[in-house]
């Protein structure tokens, strides 16, 4: 029963749980099973929430008793571990962070918990979110529940591996320039960023703000549609929260794409990928023909530059953002004989090389003499950018082109700073011009030197506020395709 349990999309388990066939206390005692037999291996939690799931758990099913109709009803979920919930350490994967404690609970979280969500653990991330394969967290390994000697993706990486490996049935992660998307992709999920504002950053702590939108990852459209649906409207408490009604997504996915025009990329051609990349993409573009769809090529001519104008922009807000964590207020504090030796030694300690290698690229982007040159002109970039996908989609309803140049790589493999943010070349596009997008399984290739077959991700896009039309495509595809279906990652491994 247990093995079963787990195994069940969010949507099952919650009608199960509403229907009274199974309660919230038994689907939470087998996730913390599982966990506790697998996560020695694939390290997707920081912290494991077994009293406070438990509890959590145990309040579902009175509300449930009461008449209560929770959309997410006992569906156990891994949050990210930089977003707050009150009373739990909250880290961001950061040494700087490590003993923090959330003194109160993000909106998108708290929505997910009033809808019956059950919070497992606070999941393994890049530090502060700055990263593509989850390598550069201070505090603990994540790895890919297919293989693993490969990284799982990032930054989100924990909450993915955490959805793959059974150790949650929907994982909250945050997408900064592709860190809900990539990490979807290398573990055969659904990763799914709404419009910018869609859902309230308030509780996320910020890397870049312009930029950071949280986003679920599931094994399903279905449960990122139900955990959308949760989580998305406006929010007083976060400013930069679109005041404008939000369409439920969850009863109206599509089982087919007739009528749909969907744009290839002419810029964003596979070839170069290599022969077993580009077959994919090419059979993935087939099926989505096959399923109704017409395909129109599309031109966007600014989406080079997108990755030179994203980390100027991002690394620039990263420095504005981080410049609170000094040892005064909060976090770690190295001592000194002064509040300058203080100040240095603190963040000395307490950030890695990453973040420190963003806060220099930021604050010299910000600085006097260079605001013009670099900072000022990314942001015209940015418009242009945005700006060739609003003449793009006068052409198309949707986009798709590949979520990543590769499936996931063995860890230390891309261990320069410029191959590490070439990952994000096809993500960063759609994230500079704030619109909705997602990854969804659409194959499997034996990477070079390995043994094992890793999944690869279609990126689907659409214009702003369209999520309900994304989400629909998706499903159409993922229904028709199964790709997901195709392998598990070890269903038993001894930790």
């Amino acid at each position: 029963m247990a093995d079963e349990l787990i195994e069940r999309s969010g949507a099952q388990i919650a009608a199960s749980v509403r229907s009274g066939s199974v309660s919230a206390v038994e689907v939470a005692a087998a996730t913390l099973a599982r966990v506790r037999a697998v996560d020695g291996l694939f390290g997707s939690y920081l912290t494991v929430l077994n009293e406070t799931a438990l509890a959590r758990a145990a309040g579902v099913d009175e509300r449930v008793r009461s008449g209560e109709q929770l959309p997410l009803a006992g569906v156990p979920i891994a949050v990210k571990d930089n977003m707050c919930l009150d009373g739990t350490r909250t880290t961001c994967g950061s040494k700087i962070l490590e003993q923090w404690i959330a003194p109160y609970t993000a909106t998108a979280v708290a929505r997910m918990l009033a809808a019956g969500a059950v919070p497992i653990g606070k999941a393994n991330c890049d530090e502060f979110a700055m990263g593509s394969s989850c390598e550069n967290s201070a505090l603990g390994v994540t790895r890919n529940p297919y293989d693993p000697t490969r990284v799982p993706g990032g930054s989100s990486g924990g909450s993915a591996a955490a959805v793959a490996a059974y150790e949650a049935a929907i994982g909250l992660g945050s997408d900064t320039g592709g860190s809900i998307r990539e990490p979807g992709a290398f573990c055969n999920l659904i990763g799914f960023k709404p419009t910018y504002g869609r859902v309230s950053r308030y509780g996320l702590i910020a890397f870049a703000s312009s930029l950071d939108q949280i986003g679920p990852l599931a094994r399903s459209v279905e449960d990122a549609a139900l955990a959308y649906d949760a989580m998305a409207g406006y929010d007083v408490m976060d400013a930069t929260s679109i005041d404008r009604p939000v369409e439920a997504t969850a009863g109206s996915l599509r089982e087919d794409l007739r009528g749909l025009r969907i744009g290839i990329v002419k810029e964003f051609g596979t070839a170069a990928l290599g022969d077993a990349m580009d077959a994919v993409y090419h059979d993935a573009y087939s099926d989505l023909e096959r399923l109704g769809a017409e395909l129109v090529e599309v031109s966007l001519p600014t989406a080079e530059y997108g990755v030179a104008t994203y980390y100027l922009i991002a690394p620039a807000e990263c420095s504005s953002n981080l410049a609170r964590f000094d040892g005064v207020r909060y976090g770690l504090r190295v001592g000194g004989e002064d509040v300058r030796q203080m100040y240095d030694r603190t963040r000395a300690a307490g950030f890695g090389p990453e973040v420190k290698r963003r806060i220099l690229i930021g604050t010299y982007a910000l600085s006097s003499g260079y605001y013009d040159a670099y900072y000022l002109r990314a942001q015209k970039v940015r418009t242009l950018i945005a700006q060739d996908f609003q003449r793009a989609f006068e052409a198309c309803d949707l986009i798709a082109c590949p979520a990543t140049s590769c499936p996931a790589f063995e860890f230390n493999a891309k261990n320069d700073p410029y191959s590490m943010y070439l990952m994000d070349y096809y993500t960063i596009p759609m994230a500079l011009a704030g619109l909705p997008a997602l990854s969804v399984p659409c194959g499997w290739m034996t990477p070079a030197g390995g043994s094992v077959p890793m999944p690869i991700g279609l990126q689907l896009s659409s214009p702003l506020f369209s999520e309900r039309l994304l989400l629909g495509a998706a499903h159409a595809y993922e229904q028709a395709t199964k790709h997901a279906q195709a392998r598990k990652p070890p269903s038993r491994v001894n930790a």
